[in-house]
C-alpha cells in the first residue's frame, strides 16, 4: 500500500444518519483525502458542508465509486443489496449500515472496540455495521465477555422513536403536542389513542405510553429487532452458543436507546471489579451512583458517543450474573459513529506505508 490519504464516499449523505456522519467526519481526526457525497438522483446537486467545506452531492451511479477506497452506506436494505457489491466491484471497501449483509457468513459484522480484527477478513469487499439496538449494548457486554465469558443475556430494550426514522420522530412530536394540553388524558382506557389520532409507524400511541413492539413480525411471535439482538450479538462475540432472550419496547424518547441486561457468565463475577473493568473499556462510560441519583438516561446522554452504563449489580440469586442498565445514542454509536470507526480501521491500511 502507498502512504496516502484514502478517498471516501458517503452514500446516503442527505439522510438523518448521513447528516450525523458528516458531523462526525468533521469533528474526528481527519484520515481522509477526498470525500464524495452521494445520494439519490433527487438530491443530486445539493451542497452539504463537511470538514468546513461545501461539497456537491452526486447522484448514485457506478462511476461515482471509481477511485474510491472506502464507501460508507446508509441507505435502505434493498439499495445496499444492489449498490454495495457494485462499489466493491469498482475497488471500494463498502461499509454498510443497513441490515442487508449482517448475517452473511462472508461479510464481517464489526464493532471496532470488540472485534476490529474481523475487518481484514472481507471476501466480498463488504463490512457490515450492526443494528443500533445491538450496538447500544455490545461494547459494554463485549468487555465483560472478554473477562468472564457470557453464557446468557436477558435483554429488555427501551427504544427511541428515531429508530423508526424521521417518520417516528415526527409522529412522536405530533402526538406529544396533541396530548400536552389535556391534563385528564391517561386516566381512561383508549383516551390517549383517541387524542393522538395518527399512529405513524407505531402500532399503538407512543406519547404517554410504551409499546412492546419494534420491527416486523418474525417466526414464533418474535420481532425482527429482537432476533437482531440475539443473532448479531452471537456473531460479533463469535459465540454461536450464546443464549439470548430479548424483548424490544418503544418508549416516548426522541433519540437514544436504553437497555436493561441480565448477563450470566461461566464464572462468578464481582460487581466492583466489573465496574472497574467497564470504566477502563474503550467506548464505555460508567455512571453508577444510585445514592446520588446518578445513572444514565437517554435525555442526559443523547448526542454523545460512548455506551453509558449504570445500575451495575451482581444478581441476588446467582453469583455468576450481573444486572446493568445501558444507554447509547442510536444515531451516533448506533449507526453513524460505528460506521465511521470501521471505515477508519480500513483507512489505516492505506496510511501504514
Amino acid at each position: 500500500m502507498s502512504n496516502r490519504l484514502p478517498t471516501l464516499a458517503v452514500v446516503g449523505a442527505t439522510g438523518a444518519v448521513g447528516t450525523v456522519m458528516l458531523d462526525i467526519l468533521s469533528t474526528r481526526e481527519n484520515v481522509w483525502g477526498e470525500i464524495r457525497l452521494v445520494a439519490s438522483p433527487r438530491s443530486a446537486g445539493k451542497r452539504l458542508t463537511v470538514r468546513g467545506e461545501e461539497v456537491e452531492v452526486q447522484a448514485l451511479a457506478p462511476e461515482v465509486f471509481d477511485g474510491v477506497d472506502v464507501a460508507m452506506f446508509d441507505v435502505p436494505d434493498e439499495v445496499s443489496k444492489e449498490w454495495a457489491p457494485i462499489a466493491a466491484e469498482r475497488g471500494a471497501v463498502a461499509v454498510d449500515n443497513s441490515g442487508a449483509f449482517r448475517m452473511d457468513p462472508d461479510v464481517p459484522l464489526v464493532v471496532p472496540e470488540v472485534n476490529a480484527e474481523k475487518v481484514a477478513d472481507r471476501p466480498r469487499g463488504i463490512i457490515s455495521n450492526p443494528n443500533c439496538t445491538t450496538l447500544s449494548m455490545i461494547v459494554a457486554i463485549g468487555a465483560l465477555h472478554r473477562a468472564y465469558r457470557a453464557t446468557d443475556l436477558v435483554v429488555a430494550s427501551y427504544q427511541a422513536a428515531s429508530g423508526a426514522g424521521q417518520e417516528g420522530i415526527d409522529t412522536l412530536r405530533d402526538q406529544v403536542a396533541a396530548v400536552a394540553a389535556d391534563r385528564t388524558l391517561g386516566e381512561r382506557a383508549g383516551d390517549v389513542r383517541s387524542a393522538v389520532g395518527e399512529l405513524g409507524p407505531f402500532p399503538a400511541p407512543l406519547a404517554m405510553n410504551v409499546v412492546p413492539w419494534a420491527g416486523s413480525l418474525k417466526e414464533d411471535g418474535y420481532s425482527s429487532e429482537e432476533l437482531k439482538v440475539r443473532n448479531e450479538s452471537r456473531k460479533i462475540l463469535d459465540h454461536p452458543g450464546l443464549r439470548v432472550a430479548a424483548t424490544c419496547v418503544r418508549v416516548p424518547v426522541v433519540t437514544t436507546h436504553a437497555l436493561s441486561v441480565h448477563a450470566t457468565f461461566d464464572q462468578e463475577v464481582d460487581a466492583a471489579k466489573a465496574r472497574e473493568l467497564l470504566a477502563s473499556a474503550p467506548g464505555v462510560v460508567v455512571q453508577d451512583d444510585p445514592a446520588a441519583g446518578e445513572f444514565p438516561t437517554p435525555a442526559d446522554v443523547v448526542g454523545t458517543d460512548p455506551t453509558w452504563v449504570g445500575r451495575i449489580r451482581r444478581s441476588i440469586d446467582d453469583p455468576r450474573s450481573l444486572d446493568l442498565f445501558l444507554c447509547g445514542d442510536n444515531l451516533r454509536k448506533g449507526a453513524a459513529l460505528n460506521t465511521a470507526q470501521i471505515a477508519e480501521v480500513v483507512a489505516e491500511e492505506f496510511t501504514r506505508g
